[in-house]
């Protein structure tokens, strides 16, 4: 092992990320600079010798709460979000081998021309060559959000971290700190009290799988450049979520 990779304090994590922060300035869709600068984010960290899995969001091009809420039947509109974390997720692909890094997209909805069907013994041995595995089309079932897929992923392929890549906030807050001057960052948090005072991390599904199985989560501003390798690094402004 290198002096670089001996630094990581982690040897594999879990990099959730929402759909929305591959819009940058855009109200809608992929922007291609942003998806190349996460890329880099994400290579920087895989340099230092770090397995990474990825899961990616799909409100940039479809949420489906929006879509029932709005009279479109539930598990259609489930389902089509799944469609759209396989478009982020295979748009992220491009920009990490563009890059040089090996990924493998991983789809819990078999669709064998884009992506692999996830079988876990396929996935850890990518992991273990080094590869980045990016887990789309969330857990595959309705009525789950992409959190709930990142913690059930991280946990299956034992993440020792799920990373919460956060746009405009440098960690987890008592009160929206873009409305609220006066709102309180907080170092270190428990599940309990995410769920209690409904922090918005996750949904509650999500904050109690990972604290179920005493997974914690690091919250930090995905758009702070180096931000995701300097916590790698034991440095950088992040929560951590933990028992």
């Amino acid at each position: 092992m290198t002096e670089t990779e001996t630094q990581a304090t982690f040897k594999r994590v879990m990099l959730k990320i929402s759909g929305e922060a591959l819009m940058g300035d855009q109200g809608f869709g992929l922007h291609p600079p942003t998806v190349e600068r996460i890329a880099g984010e994400v290579k920087a960290v895989h340099d230092m010798g770090v397995e990474i899995c990825m899961v990616i969001g799909g409100g940039n091009v479809f949420r489906g709460l929006q879509g029932s809420a709005q009279g479109m039947e539930r598990t259609t509109a489930d389902y089509m979000g799944m469609l759209a974390t396989v478009m982020n997720a295979l748009a992220m692909q491009s920009a990490l081998e563009g890059r040089g890094v090996f990924t493998r997209v991983i789809s819990a909805i078999t669709m064998n021309e884009v992506a692999e069907p996830y079988i876990r013994r396929r996935a850890v041995r990518h992991l273990e060559k080094k590869r980045v595995c990016i887990f789309a089309a969330g857990t595959g079932n309705p009525y789950f959000t992409t959190d709930t897929a990142a913690t059930l992923r991280a946990n299956e392929m034992s993440c020792e971290a799920i990373f919460m890549g956060k746009n405009g906030v440098d960690g987890v807050y008592d009160k929206d700190p873009k409305k609220h001057d006066d709102a309180k960052r907080y170092d270190v948090v428990t599940y309990d009290e995410v769920l209690q005072k409904r922090l918005g991390v996750m949904d509650a599904s999500a904050i109690a799988l990972a604290r179920d199985n005493n997974l914690p989560l690091i919250v930090f501003p995905l758009d702070t450049p180096g931000g995701f390798k300097e916590i790698l690094e034991g440095k950088g402004t992040f929560t951590r979520v933990q028992g």
